[in-house]
């Protein structure tokens, strides 16, 4: 176990469910049994607070805690342009993150591929809640 992903997935200010969301979702990892359900509110195309609840390995815990801080005060359109680019997470090269988006990159590398559906299921479940 990376002790870093330990690390990422301790940060929990942000597991919660929002009471006053305009956005919410829920998938299931039919291959693991994962569960993930995020909340948001957004307002002018700009998401402004972000809940999510898991019942997942810490690989899922770790991502969905990254992905909830960095969604917040970000436009959709941005989260959909990461959204987009994490998609292409393969075996065969590292992602090249912008700046902006750093934070994932200990998440997706190599030596994580084995587990890449618990690391984007808060990626889907983001996705479907903001319906793209």
């Amino acid at each position: 176990m990376d002790l870093e992903i330990l690390k990422i997935a301790s940060y929990t200010e942000n597991h919660k469910i929002l009471s006053n969301y305009t956005h919410k979702s829920k998938l299931k990892n039919s291959l693991c049994g994962d569960e993930m359900q995020i909340s948001l509110k957004v307002e002018k195309d700009e998401i402004i607070n972000f809940g999510y609840e898991c019942k997942s390995c810490i690989y899922c815990q770790a991502s969905a805690s990254t992905l909830s801080r960095v969604s917040i005060n970000k436009s959709l359109n941005k989260i959909i342009e990461l959204i987009n680019l994490v998609y292409n997470f393969s075996d065969s090269s590292e992602l090249k993150f912008p700046k902006e988006w750093k934070d994932f990159k200990i998440l997706f590398n190599k030596k994580n591929f084995p587990r890449k559906e618990c690391i984007l299921l808060p990626f889907k479940t983001l996705s479907k809640a903001i319906k793209y």
